[in-house]
């Protein structure tokens, strides 16, 4: 069992050169300027990960976009392709507090939350922080712990806020959860129940690298990490201005109902037996938010919303029996309903289906 800083541990004190952080945050609809900032943040974020993640833009671009809707990513594919190595890339990349949390079947709950403890000298109960209180956390292979551990960062996770003892303690910005799991190994673990994934804003499969990729990563990877040598491009401080300017980014009414319509058509599906929550549908939009200022716009199109579509919802569906027998994945039936929900008109103009 392995709860800590690792080698990733470290707090991020400031003082890059280069980052200008604004010091004011947007308060209101986002600007030139700040869609300008947003872009240039987000490319060196991207740029600093791609030094260490071969071959992978888009998994690269849809890791920071999650970061900046304020999301969870949930990293599950077969061992080897660099998972870990993606989360501790983003990780960082940012001048922040980072905890790694290597899950265990022995891991115990509070271990991630903390714990209080009688102090004998003043005669009272003090908290000791657990793994859950930094700006990024690793949960490397988070399906090898208990359900009851899992369960512990139901809290953390949805409402950014320990609870230990009756006392709250709340989380600093930005917060989030990178997690990964071996999808085929299923031996010693504890499936993540339907309410931990509902909890996560995306999930990525990274995949094989293409070989033109992979003799590169020989290359890169045979003598030193270049994990080893990145350097944080980024704060914590500027981040969190990023959240907040996403947070602005215009969401028309006919964008919104076109989200509805399409998390809504995943529960009346005949192909599952369990549709997207609410809560799907404000990831989706939260997400549409953080690619479409990463485009430099500052409104969201229903194409944002369709390219988001099978990362943001398919890890929330159970599949039919019959779904399953025809061997149609979640990813597959999510495809088809992007395809056939109506895709609204802007200005009078038709967005084509991806």
């Amino acid at each position: 069992m392995t709860v800590g800083n690792s080698e990733l541990g470290y707090t991020g004190g400031g003082g890059l050169d280069a980052v200008a952080t604004p010091a004011v945050r947007p308060q209101g609809p986002v600007g030139g300027a700040d869609l300008e900032h947003l872009s240039a943040a987000t490319a060196r974020i991207r740029a600093a990960v791609e030094t260490v993640i071969e071959g992978k833009p888009e998994v690269v671009k849809l890791a920071v976009t999650v970061l900046l809707a304020e999301g969870h990513l949930l990293l599950e594919d077969v061992p080897g392709v660099g998972k870990t190595m993606l989360a501790k890339a983003l990780a960082k990349s940012i001048d922040c507090t980072v905890r790694r949390i290597q899950f265990t079947p022995d891991l115990l709950p509070s271990d991630i939350t903390g714990v209080s403890i009688f102090d004998q000298q003043r005669k009272e109960f003090e908290f000791k922080p657990g793994a859950i209180f930094a700006n990024f956390v690793l949960g490397d292979e988070i399906n090898r712990a208990s359900p009851k551990t899992q369960s512990a960062l139901l809290e953390s996770m949805e409402e950014r806020q320990v609870t230990v003892d009756g006392t709250t303690f709340h989380l600093e910005t930005p917060f989030m959860v990178v997690a990964t799991q071996n999808p085929i190994e299923m031996e010693g673990t504890y499936p993540l129940p339907e309410a931990q994934r509902d909890r996560f804003m995306a999930r990525i499969s990274v995949g094989y690298p293409a070989p033109a990729a992979e003799l590169r990563m020989l290359d890169t990877h045979g003598k030193v990490s270049p994990l080893e040598e990145l350097r944080p491009v980024t704060d914590a401080h500027e981040v969190a201005y990023l959240i907040e300017a996403v947070r602005h980014i215009h969401v028309s009414d006919e964008v919104r109902r076109y989200a509805v319509d399409l998390v809504n058509a995943s529960r009346t599906s005949p192909e599952l037996r369990l549709g997207a929550s609410p809560r799907a549908t404000l990831h989706l939009v939260r997400a549409a938010r953080a690619a479409a200022a990463m485009e430099g716009r500052d409104f969201v199109l229903p194409d944002d919303i369709q390219h988001l579509a099978v990362s943001v919802l398919a890890h929330r569906l159970l599949p039919t029996a019959e779904t399953q027998i025809s061997r149609r994945t979640t990813e597959q039936v999510v495809a088809g309903l992007v395809s056939a929900v109506p895709v609204p008109s802007l200005g009078g103009t038709h967005h084509a289906r991806r």
